[in-house]
């Protein structure tokens, strides 16, 4: 799959670790192992650290395409 393809299509791995007040997420595409991190409050909800985190996975997918 390509970069461009749709995320839903993608298998993306979500690791969360609560660090004090913040979570730590790291979003990984199953096929590549591209791998990007964000750090987000406690009080955000699992579905937003992951939409957060697939925007940012799909960027970086996305730059490394044009490379």
């Amino acid at each position: 799959m390509s970069p461009s393809d749709s995320k839903d299509e993608r298998e993306i791995l979500f690791e969360f670790r609560t660090l004090g007040n913040q979570v730590r997420v790291a979003a990984i595409d199953a096929d590549s192992g591209t791998e990007v991190i964000i750090v987000a409050p406690v009080s955000a909800s699992q579905a937003e650290m992951q939409r957060i985190a697939t925007a940012k996975l799909m960027r970086q997918l996305a730059k490394q395409a044009d490379r």
